[in-house]
């Protein structure tokens, strides 16, 4: 059997405002934007260039429980971790954009990291990996 990750869902405000951040500030793409019933939209991005792999399911809150999780979906903890092959052009092009790092990067034994606040406060890494020593037969995320 094989399996894999799909989407996962990002509880947003509104889905034209997370579309256009995650768009021009991260240079995601969308991948879908299909209309659903009461007002609802599927809506997908990603990173460019990594259309095999899961992406964000954009999913704009309904309730007022929902609402209560826009940008604090981990309690704080970092929640997603965006690689990378070139931290450096990344980094400086997301400040450029005016991403908010909560720090400044540095580097650990698994590779250069950093953390930054998508629009809602949510946290995430941007991480540039070390390749993986011979003998260890996976990786190391925070």
């Amino acid at each position: 059997m094989t399996q894999s990750l799909a989407h996962i869902s990002l509880v947003v405000r509104e889905y034209d405002e997370a579309i256009a951040w995650f768009s021009q500030k991260l240079g995601f793409v969308v991948l879908e934007d299909s209309p659903r019933e009461d007002r609802k939209r599927f809506v997908r991005v990603a990173p460019a260039g990594s259309h095999q792999g899961a992406s964000l399911l954009l999913a704009r809150a309904a309730t007022a429980d929902q609402e209560s999780r826009i940008g604090n979906q981990t309690g704080g903890r970092v929640f997603l971790f965006l690689h990378t092959d070139d931290f450096d052009a990344d980094y400086e092009r997301m400040v450029s954009r005016g991403v908010t790092f909560t720090e400044s990067p540095r580097s650990e034994e698994y590779g250069r990291v950093v953390v930054f606040k998508d629009l809602y406060g949510n946290k995430w890494d941007l991480i540039e990996r070390m390749p993986l020593a011979p003998d260890r037969s996976t990786a190391i995320d925070q």
